[in-house]
This record gives structure tokens, sequence and C-alpha cells, in this order.
């Protein structure tokens, strides 16, 4: 059973600190001047909610590596701009037709099911312009490498085939194989890129790379487990979206297949296996990280 400890206080700060830059970076990149309200959707969906665990995955990885800040910047607020996408498309009736999120309406509620598909469709496409600036903040080869992280997570052999097969599944009762296999694609690949593009913003030999995967990967797992406890533990206030829509829908959960208390030992494993990895780079200043995977261990929404 997990046991809550005091968050470290120069790690609240740090979160807080950056929390603050990537949602003013945000609001600066997210224009409200698209055409017919196009610009106020997209705002929306972004600003003013989330934890932003993405964007502070790549800020931390990148810090850890000396890597560009002006790079990572813009990477942080591009893999928070393709999770936002996908929430909102997520939302929408014909995926998991949820009318809750972050506290508030989701998009297709609020502006209607078209708008919503054509604000999630202009995040997605920002989020690669945001990699490829014409100012020269970002190196040609490293915007490249970039875009091919982001769009490898995002797409087929990621999120998009992970959602995929979560919505085949509905009604099946997977192995945990399967269940894994599923979430590792649908949740985690999305939270490795995020890794793995801090990474990119800096100079790492082949093997950091390997021990750094295998931290996102353990990272982004976990962080599904817990997402699973959260639906039948929390409340929709607490979660600030529908709490119990796992099951109401009939979807294959690591709750439903462990139990509770299993689950909850499944994500400490898991996590522990994360922290291990990290400490297998052999690199100084991981303080930031080890936390990261703490707090997405003991988050209550």
């Amino acid at each position: 059973m997990t046991v809550l400890l005091p968050e470290n206080p120069s790690f609240v700060a740090w979160r807080a600190s950056q929390q603050a830059a990537v949602e003013q970076a945000l609001s600066l990149w997210v224009s409200p001047h698209a055409p017919a309200g196009l610009g106020e959707a997209m705002r929306y969906a972004v600003l003013d909610g989330g934890k932003r665990l993405r964007p502070l995955l790549v800020l931390a990885t990148s810090a850890a590596m000396g890597g560009s800040p002006a790079a990572a910047m813009r990477a942080a607020c591009a893999v928070e701009l393709i999770h936002a996408y996908s929430l909102v498309h997520d939302d929408m009736p014909c995926m998991d037709n949820d009318v809750l999120r972050r506290g508030k309406p989701t998009v297709h509620v609020r502006f209607g099911e078209a708008q919503a598909l054509l604000a999630g469709d202009a995040l997605q496409a920002l989020a690669f312009e945001l990699l490829v600036p014409d100012d020269g903040s970002v190196a040609p080869g490293m915007a490249a490498l970039l875009c091919r992280l982001l769009a490898r997570s995002a797409g087929s052999s990621g999120m998009a085939g992970g959602q995929a097969v979560d919505l085949a599944s509905v009604g099946l009762a997977l192995d945990q194989a399967a269940l894994e296999a599923m979430h590792r694609q649908k949740t985690g690949a999305l939270l490795q890129a995020s890794v793995m593009m801090g990474a990119a913003t800096g100079h790492v030999s082949a093997g950091v790379l390997t021990a750094l995967a295998q931290y996102g990967a353990s990272l982004g797992l976990a962080f599904q487990v817990v997402d699973d406890i959260l639906d039948v533990t929390a409340d929709s206030a607490t979660l600030g979206k529908t709490a119990g829509k796992d099951a109401a829908c009939d979807k294959p959960t690591f709750v439903s297949l462990l139990g509770l208390e299993q689950a909850q030992a499944y994500a400490d494993r898991v996590l522990d296996q994360a922290h291990s990895a990290l400490d297998q780079t052999g690199l100084p200043h991981l303080d930031t990280l080890h936390a990261l995977a703490d707090w997405v261990g003991q988050r209550a929404h």
C-alpha cells in the first residue's frame, strides 16, 4: 500500500514555476485569432487546467541533460498540445462521450461537435509548427528528431493505436499482457516521448537513452494504473472528469483485472522500476525526475 509522504518543498516550488512558464508559453502560442471562434475553442481546450505532467517531464529531462531551454519549452508545449487535442477528440460522442474535463464542460459540449473536431485538428497541427520555428531557436536536425518522436508517439503505433484497441476492447476480458500493451500505446507512448524529447534537446549517449526510455515507459504504465485506481476511489469533483466512467462503459482496467489492492501494489512495483531505470543512467541532477515519478504514484487526481 502506498504511504503518502510530504512533498519536497523545492520540488513543489519548481513544479509551480514550470507550470506557470508552460501556461504563459501556451497562452502566447495558442492564438485567440483563429477564424470563426476556432481560436477560442483551442484556448479553452488547452489553458487553465491540467497537471502539465508531460511538459514537466520534457523540461526536467532537458535540464538534467544540459539541453537547450528554448527547444525544451517548445517541445514541452508541443507535447501538451497533442495531449490536449487527444482529450478533445476522446471526449466526443463518437469516442468516450464525456461531458466533463478538467472540472468544466468538454469542448464539444461548450462549442459543438464540429468546432471541437476542428479545434483538435488545429492543436495537432500547431504542435508540429512549434517544433520547426523560423527564428533559429531549434536546430534543423533537432527539430526533425523532435517531430519524429512526437509523431510516432501520437500515431497508429502509439496513442491513436492504443485508443483504437481501447474502443475495440469494451466488454472484453483482456489479460494483463494485453492490457499493458494497450496502455503502453494509449497513455504510455506520449509520456515516454516527453522524456525522450527532453533528452533530444541535449547530447546523450545511447546507453543513457535506453535507460531513459525505460524510465518513461515505466512511468507511463504506472500513470495508467493509478488513473484506473482513481476512477473508482475518487469523485468527479476531485478528478475534474466523470468518475466511474470505465466501469460504467464496461472497459477493462487494472482494477477490474487485479482488484484495487493488487492494482496499487502493481503501480508501486512499476514505479520502482522507473526509479531503478533512472538510477542506471549514472547521471547527476536526477532529483526532479525522481520526484516526478513519486508525484505520479501519489497524485490524487
